[in-house]
């Protein structure tokens, strides 16, 4: 018996967990809707390249090579000269450095005072706050050219007609950077802020010391916006400047770019809009994925 009870307790115990499972093994079929999605996005980004590709082509093409074939995507004959006569127009680095300097006034314009307000309407509590960020959303709203007039009639009186800051002036808390700076600033815990409150730290230190660190990504999201919107406006710059010297650069090419008999220069033009388009590509592909994620970040709440 002794040894019979020995072999028997060798033997594998049988039970539940030796039955085989009933559920399935789950088996990866490939979706054939990630095929179509990603050749739409295929499709999207060659549609929205090729505009880019002609104004390339077009750009090293001769004024002749133009008129004759306009619609050509390759150029028979490749010549870098448009932009030489760019860089050699006469009021090409003018143009150049006003157009520097009014971006950096908008983009500095925008993280400080927009940051400043975005904050406010999302993290301080005073009397009519829904009604200011009513305000900002109502001016998103409005179309710019609708208060050209006023800002004008505003930008005389204050003295600033044809100078780089009456240029940058209207620009410098543009209601979408307050938007979306709310709506990021809405994401950072109130914890956080009030242990600084109970530190001793003011709002001025909380705001520079610890919110701006934290809203990175919708700094780089506004810089981006703010830049592209003041370095490709053409409308308002046109408006307030009235000399040569005050002009930006997309003013400044359209200015110079009629030749004589008043015919455009195609070529000129194209390289111009090649040099215009450069700061702006280099700057998103380097705030990129703070551009994204800061996006991502004003849906939060």
């Amino acid at each position: 018996m002794t040894a019979i009870t020995a072999l028997q307790s060798t033997e594998p115990a049988t039970g539940p967990a030796d039955e085989p499972s009933a559920e399935p093994i789950p088996v990866r079929h490939r979706s054939v809707s990630q095929p179509l999605l990603y050749g739409a996005l295929l499709l999207c980004a060659l549609l929205t390249l090729l505009p880019f590709v002609w104004v390339l082509s077009g750009s090293l093409r001769g004024l002749d090579e133009i008129r004759s074939d306009p619609g050509a995507w390759l150029p028979h004959h490749v010549t870098f000269d448009n932009f030489t006569r760019l860089f050699r127009t006469q009021g090409f680095g003018r143009f150049l450095l006003n157009s520097v300097v009014v971006a950096v006034l908008v983009v500095v314009g925008n993280v400080v005072a927009a940051s400043a307000a975005g904050y406010a309407l999302a993290k301080l509590e005073f009397a009519g706050r829904r009604l200011a960020f009513a305000a900002v959303m109502t001016a998103m709203m409005v179309p710019v050219t609708s208060v050209f007039i006023t800002q004008f009639v505003i930008t005389v009186d204050l003295g600033l007609a044809d100078t780089l800051t009456g240029i940058a002036l209207p620009s410098m808390a543009l209601p979408l950077s307050v938007f979306v700076m709310r709506q990021y600033a809405r994401s950072i815990p109130d914890e956080l802020l009030e242990a600084a409150r109970i530190d001793g730290a003011g709002e001025f230190r909380i705001f520079f010391r610890i919110f701006l660190p934290l809203a990175g990504p919708a700094v780089a999201t506004i810089t981006i916006m703010s830049f592209l919107y003041s370095w490709n406006n053409f409308i308002w710059p046109l408006v307030v400047a009235q000399s040569m010297s005050s002009y930006t650069l997309p003013v400044g090419l359209a200015a110079t770019s009629q030749a004589a008999a008043h015919v455009t220069d195609y070529g000129l033009m194209l390289a111009g809009a090649i040099v215009v388009m450069l700061p702006v590509l280099l700057l998103f592909l380097f705030l990129q994925r703070y551009f994204v994620r800061g996006v991502a970040g004003t849906g939060m709440r």
